[in-house]
């Protein structure tokens, strides 16, 4: 009763939603004088805890509605981006509506870590936007409570979010993302539908090419028929043709069945032992049955344990393993190829001194051998063109050997990219909620306008940073940890000092008192123009 009575109190008496400073203060007053006059504010000393859970769940209900529309609208938005970016591989290959429902549902999940920060930002812009913009905050603060207390609930409740988010990211994504990449290969891969139109050559069946003149209106009976049997791979050698006959599938789509009336078979024969040699064949038939198979045209699935091992399949455990290996194969690669290169390519020709310590010193002992000094001048040469060939061959062993370690340590950045961001998406959601929510407070407005102008502002902001960091990391030119935790620890600091500053009332974030000044400015410039008139030249 107390909160409906606050509120009849204030639609009551604003009825014009200007929001300016001077009108807050003056409710603010009206409002306390009211409830001390009434002897309420005593009442709400003692029953505090009370009406601040009354307050809890107002502020809850009013978040969820905006948390759970806007998520719902960017998820749809980024579903109908995917459909508009694989369009051409939808269309016109008869999926089944199942298909397409597993398709989209796939996709959708692995589209929340893109909609769930972005519906943080913008309901608790939203909810915080609309309790100034009909002065709840002005009756709550005027009531003794602050915005701390307000955010608490929200606070607690994006917390969870977050740990939601994490626990979304580790063990429904990856699978979700299996089977989503394991359908969308099998849907690119399907062939296109069996549409054999009038006087079009199809050549959708393969081995053969076919030509129909005219459909009747049953879509059975077909006219001036043409076949092109391709599956002896001998060109146009094998021709029917025929006046008419009657097209139909089977029950189960798995054969086409043709059955021509009043036709010639045309094939041409060719012997390859001499090409001169091209007996041509003609027969005539009143009737004559074809069958087609049409097994292409069904979509087949794909194993999905080929796509296990991809690294947006892996949860935390299986990423950490995944990198080891590769760090442990990579390592192994690089010691096995410079021994390789050593063994092969590398001539000692320094002696052995502990055996030529056996040895007794008739003569004088040489400290190397006489590899060049022992040979002409054709055998020197022959030596030196050895070692400039072994030295190309090292060089081109070790380019080889360079791309192939590359590609390696690329795949492991990209193990490294996704397991940090297991983690990056639920900070993400803190981060926005703490922008959006002391920025609504400051605001006062509420709605899909200003609320969602700035919440994609903000979005594009964290998006880019976040995707600069990634390609940098992918690029090798930033370490994982600063490149996955960029986007984090640039606004990490604007979501402390926008929630210190709308916590405590600052009036450095008052647009109020930023109007006022705008105003006072402006009327300064309207009081010196008359005068710069006035002045004699």
């Amino acid at each position: 009763m107390f909160w409906r009575f606050c509120g009849n109190f204030f639609s009551a008496s604003h009825k014009d939603n200007s929001c300016t400073s001077d009108n807050e203060i003056a409710h603010a007053i009206r409002f306390r004088e009211f409830l001390r006059y009434n002897n309420t504010i005593p009442y709400f000393c003692k029953k505090q805890p009370l009406v601040v859970k009354k307050l809890y769940i107002l502020i809850l209900r009013s978040y969820l509605g905006p948390l759970i529309l806007t998520f719902f609208i960017a998820l749809f938005i980024l579903v109908m981006q995917f459909l508009w970016k694989y369009i051409d591989d939808l269309v016109g290959k008869g999926l089944q509506w199942q298909v397409i429902g597993e398709l989209l549902f796939y996709a959708s999940t692995t589209f929340v870590p893109l909609a769930l920060p972005l519906a943080i930002l913008l309901s608790s812009l939203m909810t915080f936007g609309n309790l100034g913009e009909r002065y709840e905050l002005v009756a709550i603060k005027s009531a003794g409570i602050s915005l701390r207390t307000v955010m608490k609930p929200l606070v607690v409740l994006s917390v969870l979010i977050s740990i939601f988010a994490f626990v979304f990211s580790n063990n429904v994504l990856p699978v979700t993302n299996l089977k989503f990449k394991s359908i969308l290969y099998d849907v690119r891969q399907q062939k296109l539908a069996l549409n054999i139109r009038e006087s079009i050559f199809y050549n959708g069946i393969e081995g053969y090419t076919m030509r129909i003149g005219k459909k009747d209106k049953d879509g059975v009976t077909i006219r001036d028929i043409m076949i092109y049997d391709h599956t002896s791979r001998m060109g146009n050698s094998t021709v029917t043709r025929a006046e008419w006959g009657r097209m139909e599938q089977s029950a189960d789509g798995a054969t086409l069945d043709l059955t021509l009336y009043n036709g010639y078979n045309y094939d041409e024969k060719t012997d390859r032992r001499n090409e001169k040699n091209r007996p041509f064949q003609r027969t005539y038939f009143a009737e004559q049955y074809r069958r087609f198979d049409l097994s292409d045209f069904k979509m087949m699935r794909t194993n999905e344990e080929l796509f296990r091992n991809h690294y947006q399949m892996l949860n935390l455990k299986q990423l950490t393993q995944a990198e080891d290996s590769l760090l442990r194969e990579t390592d192994l690669r690089i010691s096995g190829l410079l021994r390789s290169t050593e063994i092969s390519y590398f001539f000692n020709n320094q002696l052995d001194s502990a055996y030529m310590s056996r040895i007794p010193d008739t003569l004088k002992p040489p400290d190397r051998l006489p590899v060049l000094s022992g040979l002409d001048k054709t055998g020197t040469i022959q030596v030196y063109d050895l070692a400039l060939n072994a030295a190309r061959n090292t060089r081109s062993n070790i380019e080889f050997n360079k791309s192939d370690i590359e590609a390696r340590m690329v795949l492991i950045r990209k193990h490294q990219v996704e397991w940090h961001r297991k983690f990056t998406l639920s900070i993400a959601c803190l981060v926005l909620f703490f922008i959006g929510a002391p920025l609504g407070a400051i605001i006062r407005k509420g709605g899909l306008g200003l609320p969602l102008v700035i919440s994609v502002v903000f979005f594009v902001i964290y998006h880019v940073i976040s995707m600069t960091g990634e390609k940098s990391v992918k690029a090798g030119t930033m370490d994982p940890l600063t490149g996955m935790w960029l986007s984090s620890v640039v606004l990490l600091p604007l979501g402390i000092i926008l929630t210190v500053k709308a916590t405590t009332d600052s009036p450095l974030l008052d647009l109020d008192a930023w109007k006022r000044l705008f105003n006072i400015a402006r009327k300064h410039n309207r009081k010196k123009a008359p005068e710069n008139n006035s002045t004699p030249r």
